[in-house]
């Protein structure tokens, strides 16, 4: 078990968490990594520290984008260079466990699976408030259809798949047009109940705002699974409602 891994990570304006979240890649007892840092941001300025917290490691490349083209489109470029057998995906704010990669791969390889995501642990910045989300199978689109439950930090997906799906250019739910079209592909996501992964919610972050993510869960329903007017509303209401009881 020896495979290169490429793990994507999209950059824009996460400074203070950054250098935590690369420490947990490079951390990992799986060695055979190549990580590729997509800079999303216009404003260059951070692009210096990431360069002083990454040079001295080989496996790790840069990728600097003119402007800020969302963190979807970023993480479609990383995958059109990557080179491993694998893909895992971890955004600039968020941690690994050190066996996060060995177990999932492990895992993968044994049961001859093609996507996998796993448990993961929903953390402030001062890792309090803590919240685990158990992950689950998902065999067809309407077994995801009402929520995103895939922590996208948490995935991995082998790479001979990859050319079938990419993320859209949404700001949010991005992920989620990703996995519901693999699904509508046949590609299955099965779980790892394992928690591997810290998910830090922050205040600033995208995934917080929700009139984006409203706005962006119509944009799903209606123009990606290209439902009725009335069937993407229903659809909405399903989602907000699932994310209110989640979030209690």
């Amino acid at each position: 078990m020896n495979k290169l891994i490429s793990v994507i990570i999209p950059y824009y304006k996460k400074l203070q968490y950054v250098k935590s979240t690369i420490d947990s890649v490079l951390n990992q007892s799986y060695k055979n990594l190549e990580i590729i840092i997509v800079y999303d941001d216009s404003n260059k300025k951070d692009l210096k520290f990431l360069n002083s917290i990454t040079s001295k490691d080989k496996r790790i490349k840069i990728l600097v984008n003119s402007n800020n083209i969302g963190a979807g489109l970023s993480r479609n470029k990383a995958m059109k260079i990557s080179k491993g057998e694998f893909v895992a995906f971890i955004d600039a704010d968020d941690i690994w466990h050190e066996k996060k990669i060995e177990h999932q791969i492990r895992y993968m390889e044994m049961n001859n699976i093609l996507i996998s995501h796993t448990d993961f642990m929903i953390v402030n910045s001062k890792y309090s408030n803590k919240s685990l989300r158990k992950a689950k199978d998902f065999k067809t689109v309407y077994d995801l259809i009402g929520s995103c439950d895939i922590g996208l930090s948490t995935a991995i997906i082998s790479k001979k798949i990859l050319h079938k799906v990419q993320f859209p250019p949404l700001k949010t739910k991005e992920d989620f047009v990703f996995w519901l079209n693999h699904l509508k592909y046949g590609n299955k996501i099965y779980s790892l109940n394992e928690c591997l992964t810290y998910w830090q919610k922050t205040e600033n972050s995208l995934s917080s705002n929700s009139f984006q993510k409203i706005f962006d869960g119509y944009r799903v329903y209606r123009n990606y699974m290209n439902y009725s007017i009335i069937k993407s509303l229903i659809y909405l209401f399903i989602l907000s409602k699932n994310y209110l009881f989640k979030n209690l």
